[in-house]
């Protein structure tokens, strides 16, 4: 049996990771194409890499989400970045071993990694 104390506990840390995917209308917006494209194309480890890398910096406004088809199914994964009052982002070809540095340069730092989006690719 757990105490109260451990079951509070539990619950803080499920909620802070729900709110990591919870819709909200401030902050920077994270969305990886989850449609059957994407995930075949490696879409879910690039999810939890978002999440594990967000949650691991502690970023509080930055909140990461998922969709259908994004449409360019031959460049999956495919994630956008909303940045409030900025252009969205469109980083395609996504693995988890580029979620640290979209997360360093992009969202932390504010610099777009310009060799990973879809305007280097087409």
């Amino acid at each position: 049996m757990k105490s109260i104390k451990e079951l509070e506990e539990i619950r803080n840390r499920t909620l802070e990771k729900v709110n990591l995917r919870k819709d909200r209308q401030t902050g920077i917006r994270v969305v990886v194409g989850m449609a059957t494209c994407g995930i075949a194309a490696g879409a879910r480890p690039v999810l939890h890499a978002f999440m594990e890398e967000i949650s691991k910096r502690k970023l509080q406004d930055v909140i990461v989400t998922q969709t259908g088809c994004i449409g360019v199914c031959r460049l999956e994964p495919i994630v956008e970045v909303f940045v409030p009052g900025e252009e969205k982002v469109t980083y395609v070809e996504m693995t988890p071993e580029k979620v640290a540095r979209v997360v360093a340069e992009h969202i932390v730092n504010g610099r777009v990694v310009k060799e990973f989006t879809i305007g280097s690719y087409e």
